[in-house]
């Protein structure tokens, strides 16, 4: 027989631990013996490693009081069950790991993977840090309106990174955030954009974008981020204006 001090330490408890479960009705106090002490046998051992297990596990003391006087298959499926509500608090442990570790792998927690390797084709090219973040939250943006279609537009624009000339006019238009809104380079750039695209609209009714085949979501930066450019805004309107005038310009006999 064990004192209520051997028997904390045995089970890991502190000896208020096991009179807090005594004052809750979980388990009966032992008899005194001859000598005054409160002697503990192995069927009370049990109870208490029972009672321990329990608790470690999350369950309240009011579901364990019901269980302490439960049949052995009641207590045996309730385990189950208890078993079975902390594999899926495990399993969403692990969706909360896996997404705090994504928060330092860059811009996958945001963007869907086509839109990553985009991005870390548009580094490799050179285009500024500024463009870089205009392109990424661009992207977040859109990914957020038309999360079905993003992924092949992104697609669709890394592949135009393979023509050594959309590339040198991806880099122009950077470089053009820095110019005047009046600079005269931004004619001939309008017209290289709408050689490769011009503006487009992905959607009826969507906002459009210039150069979802050239030069992805400029509108949307302008409008929507807060850092709206004036030579980018300007060059939207040639976009426009130039593509209207060669629409409309008469056919030249042959």
């Amino acid at each position: 027989m064990l004192t209520i001090g051997q028997v904390a330490e045995y089970l890991g408890v502190t000896v208020r631990a096991i009179r807090h479960y005594h004052q809750r009705g979980l388990l009966p106090e032992p008899e005194r013996d001859a000598s005054g002490y409160r002697r503990y046998g192995a069927d009370m051992v049990v109870q208490l490693v029972r009672i321990r297990t329990l608790s470690d596990a999350g369950v309240p003391l009011a579901r364990i009081e019901e269980l302490m006087g439960a049949s052995p298959a009641e207590f045996a499926a309730s385990v189950a069950a208890i078993d079975a509500d902390l594999k899926d608090q495990m399993a969403e442990l692990r969706r909360r790991r896996r997404a705090i570790a994504e928060l330092s792998s860059g811009d996958r927690l945001f963007v869907p993977d086509e839109v990553v390797v985009l991005l870390e084709r548009l580094a490799e090219i050179g285009l500024s840090a500024e463009a870089m973040r205009t392109e990424r939250d661009s992207w977040i943006l859109l990914a957020a309106q038309h999360p079905d279609q993003v992924p092949g537009w992104a697609e669709q624009k890394r592949k135009l990174f393979e023509n050594p000339a959309f590339q040198r006019m991806y880099l122009t238009a950077d470089e053009a955030a820095a110019w005047d809104r009046d600079d005269p380079r931004l004619e001939a750039l309008a017209d290289e954009v709408n050689a490769f695209g011009g503006l487009q609209s992905p959607d009826e009714g969507a906002e459009p974008i210039l150069a979802l085949d050239a030069l992805v979501a400029v509108t949307l930066m302008a409008a929507q981020t807060g850092r709206p450019v004036p030579a980018w805004e300007r060059l939207i309107e040639l976009c426009k204006s130039r593509a209207t005038d060669v629409r409309a310009r008469p056919e030249q006999p042959r």
